[in-house]
Order: structure tokens, then C-alpha cells, then sequence
């Protein structure tokens, strides 16, 4: 399990100086995650990149990192403000992210790390610095991080403007049954899939494969693992690869985490390993774990106690909106329970695979999630568990739904909310700076929701209270 060679599609910037004077390169996306994981930012000419911004990075306001899924400014972060007057943050372009976008003509993207002045301060609450905080600690005790992202999404006739267009009611999906690991079902989308998986693929993501999900027009494409900061980066990547792509085709696709109440959600699964700087990994060991006979690392043992000590009280990290926490019911593998298991999909962590492939699979967050704040919050438990040696409690057998004395995930936002709120250790590993910006815009994402009036309200009250 080292680490691959360079992925077809990444560049260098002599290869994107090549590339834009020979005119196959015209435009380079420059661009940052916001709270929700979206990329934001700027499409730059390429002789300006190659001047001024490969050098000297650009410039952006730091509403970005203040504002609301409508890109309204939200009052009452300390960060910025009306009463700041929404400065500009400087973007430095992380040039290991520079990249061809394989489904764009002409076009090359590159991700930027956020700082206050030229040269300034990392801004400690811009997604990428939250998890390199966590690799930074890691990196202390000797460790380099390895994650990988598996993300479901349903896919629809129709585009996102038609969607719009329609209120998103009547969507159709492109399946009409469950058509988990059916062939058949999904090859009457793989012109969109193939395109999606190939352009992934083809622009630095390399990916594994793809599959149908346990839905109708549900599917599953899956990225290959890689260093934390670097996983994070294709996956949010990888998502508006998808999207565009998905558009192009005439269709639309969504990773929320439950679009349909009566279907099951779309997952984002983690898997987690731990390794040593010279590329040795940190999990398989000698000891066998309790209940088990599987063998192990202390490391391992105490990085596991770790996660299952710290789920609930991270769990926004792995849930940061309202429609969350609908994913979250029993018998539609998505986890309640809060107990580790050997390759057990009813666990909120799942034990898989052994030796140098020995890792953790935790299946709590959904597709909505931010990759950089999801792993973030796992390394960090996971570090805590192993710097006060965090026993866990004996391997679940059976199903976890029907559990009743175990710790549950929490059912709503505010729930979560006042979890996180209460919790000493998010302040210690993260800092009170960044849990209390991220507390307002989680408290200031469920005020957005209670002063709407829903759909579910004028069905049920209208005619008849």
C-alpha cells in the first residue's frame, strides 16, 4: 500500500506553462472549500495565472467562509462582519492541487490555502487549515494519515435547471427499482457514469470503480485512498466533476444526504488507516483484539477507542445540516448505533481488511458532509484515543439496530448542536476559535430552517386545522 505514482492529469508549472502557450490550456480555476465543502473562487486567464497569481495568489472576500448555502452574509461571526466590512483574505494556490479538469475544455484547476494580509496568517477556520491542524498533530507523534471517500448520489432526468424549474418535485429518477450491484439497471446511465468516472479519472482522482446503490438511480463511484489533505481535495473535486458532468448529460444528481423520505440515504464512508512517516503502517500488529481474531497494534486498539469515545459529540462534523440527520434510520444501513464491528454494515465503525489493509470504516457521515471538517474530526478522536490509550468496548455480533443500550447517533441537528457546544475535548483539539465559528453556522443553519414554512406543513395544516 505505498503511495502511487503521480495520477494522470496532475500537473507541474512548467507542464501548465507548456500547456498555455500551446493554447491547451486557457483557464485555471482558482479556487478554495467554503464551509460546506463547495469550491468557490476564481476562473483565471492563464498568462495572468502564470504572472501574477502562481506567485502571488490572488484575493477574495472573507464573506466566503461567513455566509449561508444563498450566499447571504450571516451576522454575528467574529471572523467578519458588516461591522469588519467584509475584507478580502488572500489565496495562495497549493500548487500539489494543480490539475487538468478532463471535462473542461482548456481548463486547469488548483486549490488555495486561505491567509489574512500579504503574506499573512493561515485563517484557522478555512476548512483545509481545520485539517491541517489535525495532520499537523498527527505528524508530532510520527503518524501520516491515509483516507479514503466512498459517496453515493442519485441521478435524475432532467437538469439542475429544469429541476429548479419544477420546485424539485416530480423528479425522475434514472432507476426504477433498487438496483444495488446491478449491472443491467446501470448501464442504461453509463454514458453519464463512464463520463463521470473517466473524467474523474483523468484529471488526477484516480478512481476504482462504480456501482449501482440501494436505490433507484442510485450509484456509487469510488476514489482510490490517499494522504488525508490530498483525499479531501479529490473528493471535493471529484463532486463538481460529477455534477458538471451530470448536467452536461442533461441530467442532475444530488448528495444530499436524504432526498427522499421514503428511500434510503446517500452515505459518505471513511476509511481511515494510520501509517508511520517512512510508509509503514501503523495498524496491524501482534495483539489480538478483544473478541476477536484479529491482530493488531496497540495504535490500533487505542485509535478505535478514540473514535467511539468522541462520535457523539462530533457528530455535526459528520451531519452539518438539517436533512442529515433523516439518513439516520434503522435497516437502510445507515448507522444509529454508536459500536465498532468486523465487517458489519449495521456498525457505526466497521473493522475491515487486514494487514498493511487493515483499517476503520466509519459509515456515520452522509454525502452532504465536508470532507476536510469529516476527517478532521476522525483524526482527531482518533488521536486522542491513542495519546490516553482509549480502550473500546468488545466488537458488536449481531445487529446493532436492534441494540438498545448502546449510544445512539444524534437524531437532529440541535441535538448535535448542543453536543458539540458541550464538549471540552472539540475545544482542546480544535480551538475555541474555530468550534465557535463553527457552532454559529450550525446554529445559524437551523434558525435558517425553523423560519421557513415547509411543504410538509401546508399539506398537513392548510385545509384542515
Amino acid at each position: 500500500m505505498t503511495r502511487p505514482s503521480r495520477p494522470p492529469g496532475m500537473l507541474d508549472l512548467d507542464e501548465l506553462s507548456r500547456e498555455i502557450a500551446s493554447g491547451a490550456i486557457d483557464t485555471v480555476v482558482t479556487a478554495f472549500p467554503d464551509l460546506y465543502g463547495r469550491l468557490v473562487g476564481k476562473r483565471v486567464t492563464g498568462g495572468y495565472f502564470l504572472d501574477e497569481v502562481a506567485g502571488h495568489g490572488t484575493h477574495a472576500c472573507d464573506y466566503l467562509l461567513a455566509c449561508d448555502m444563498e450566499m447571504d452574509p450571516t451576522p454575528g461571526y467574529s471572523f467578519a462582519s458588516w461591522a469588519t466590512g467584509y475584507g478580502d483574505v488572500h489565496c495562495t494556490p497549493d500548487l500539489a492541487t494543480l490539475r487538468r479538469l478532463a471535462w473542461m475544455p482548456r481548463t486547469a484547476l488548483v486549490l488555495c490555502d486561505i491567509e489574512r494580509g500579504e503574506p499573512g496568517e493561515p485563517v484557522a477556520v478555512a476548512p483545509r487549515a481545520i485539517l491541517r491542524r489535525q495532520l499537523g498533530r498527527l505528524a508530532e507523534r510520527g503518524f501520516v494519515a491515509k483516507m479514503g471517500s466512498e459517496l453515493e448520489f442519485f441521478l435524475f432526468r432532467g437538469n439542475y435547471r429544469a429541476a429548479r424549474d419544477a420546485g424539485h418535485k416530480g423528479l425522475e429518477a434514472t432507476g426504477g427499482y433498487v438496483e444495488d450491484y446491478h449491472v443491467l439497471s446501470s448501464t442504461f446511465v453509463e454514458d453519464v457514469i463512464r463520463d463521470i468516472r473517466n473524467g474523474a479519472d483523468r484529471s488526477g482522482i484516480p478512481v476504482e470503480f462504480s456501482k449501482g446503490e440501494w436505490g433507484p438511480g442510485q450509484h456509487e463511484i469510488n476514489l482510490r485512498y490517499a494522504p488525508a489533505l490530498e483525499m479531501a481535495d479529490r473528493h471535493v473535486v471529484y463532486k463538481l466533476a460529477a455534477k458538471e458532468i451530470a448536467d452536461a448529460h442533461g441530467h442532475a444528481l444530488t448528495f444530499m444526504a436524504k432526498w427522499d423520505h421514503s428511500l434510503a440515504g446517500s452515505s459518505l464512508h471513511l476509511h481511515a488507516s494510520l501509517w508511520s512517516e517512512g510508509d509503514a503502517p501503523a495498524f496491524p500488529g501482534d495483539d489480538a483484539l478483544p473478541g476477536t481474531r484479529l491482530r493488531t497494534s496497540p495504535t490500533f486498539r487505542h485509535f478505535l477507542g478514540g473514535l467511539l469515545a468522541h462520535a457523539r459529540e462530533l457528530s455535526w462534523f459528520f451531519a452539518p445540516t438539517v436533512n442529515s440527520y433523516k439518513r439516520y434510520r434503522a435497516g437502510t444501513f445507515a448507522p444509529t448505533g454508536i459500536a465498532w464491528s468486523l465487517d458489519n454494515r449495521t456498525a457505526g465503525f466497521r473493522v475491515v481488511g487486514h494487514g498493511p489493509a487493515l483499517r476503520v470504516e466509519c459509515r456515520i457521515p452522509g454525502a452532504d458532509a465536508n470532507p476536510y471538517l469529516a476527517y478532521a474530526a476522525l483524526l482527531a478522536a482518533g488521536l486522542d484515543g491513542v495519546e490516553r490509550r482509549l480502550e473500546p468496548d468488545p466488537a458488536f455480533v449481531g445487529d446493532v439496530y436492534a441494540a438498545a443500550d448502546l449510544p445512539r447517533v444524534p437524531s437532529s441537528l440541535p441535538e448535535a448542536i448542543a453536543e458539540l457546544e458541550r464538549s471540552a475535548f472539540a475545544r482542546k483539539a480544535f480551538g475555541d476559535e474555530v468550534i465557535e465559528h463553527l457552532l454559529h453556522f450550525a446554529r445559524a443553519e437551523q434558525l435558517y430552517f425553523e423560519a421557513v414554512v415547509t411543504d410538509w406543513e401546508k399539506h398537513r395544516y392548510f385545509e384542515r386545522v
